[in-house]
């Protein structure tokens, strides 16, 4: 396992750490919590940037990387909506959103191509981290909830807008695909079928 898989499969053990962070109330908790979530964002970047500079770029990376940002962020999300920081709705928007562009890119594989992430969707990231450190640091910081909740406003937007350009990108690409290569007829294996024994002449 290389270095960069390596940094991507700790942002996921981060997870679990950061949610008892940010929930637990005890004093300088919210310290170490942002601490640990802006080292766990600075390695997203690291881990891409030396994959690429090494020509270490796995199948494996590739997978769990996206994995674990939106695992990262979503319990961060979560853990703001437990302490009341910020509505239930914003967040099922963002997580929704999560899950489309997942799905859509797992349709995207399965018809032979690949959605790279946008411009809209790396600018969401940023905004998602700067909110998240805002909004757990304005319990100590009270002059950081009101950018706090301007940035939250801004991720939904991007959230949606960037879901909107992920499909509209998709359905470009099939349509397109439709005309020049129609789709061969879908085949259905049923894995709970057994394979009919055929008899084999003694010798």
């Amino acid at each position: 396992m290389n270095l960069p898989t390596t940094l991507t499969i700790l942002r996921i053990f981060i997870v679990p750490l950061l949610v008892v962070l940010l929930l637990t109330k005890e004093e300088n908790m919210d310290l170490w919590a942002v601490g640990l979530f802006l080292s766990a964002a600075v390695t997203d970047a690291l881990d891409g940037y030396l994959a690429r500079k090494h020509g270490q770029i796995t199948t494996l990376g590739v997978l769990l990387d996206p994995i674990a940002d939106k695992l990262l962020t979503s319990a961060a999300f979560i853990s703001l909506v437990e302490l009341g920081r910020i509505p239930a709705w914003m967040v099922a928007i963002i997580i929704g959103r999560e899950f489309a562009v997942s799905g859509l890119r797992a349709v995207a594989s399965s018809k032979g191509f690949a959605i790279a992430a946008s411009d809209l969707g790396k600018a969401k990231m940023v905004f998602q981290v700067c909110a998240i450190t805002a909004l757990v640091l304005d319990r100590r910081f009270p002059v950081l909830g009101a950018p706090g909740d301007f940035l939250m406003w801004v991720v939904v937007i991007f959230a949606l807008v960037s879901a909107l350009q992920y499909f509209w990108g998709f359905w470009r690409r099939v349509d397109l695909r439709s005309r020049t290569q129609p789709d061969q007829p879908m085949v259905v294996l049923r894995l709970d079928e057994k394979e009919e024994e055929k008899d084999v002449p003694a010798r």
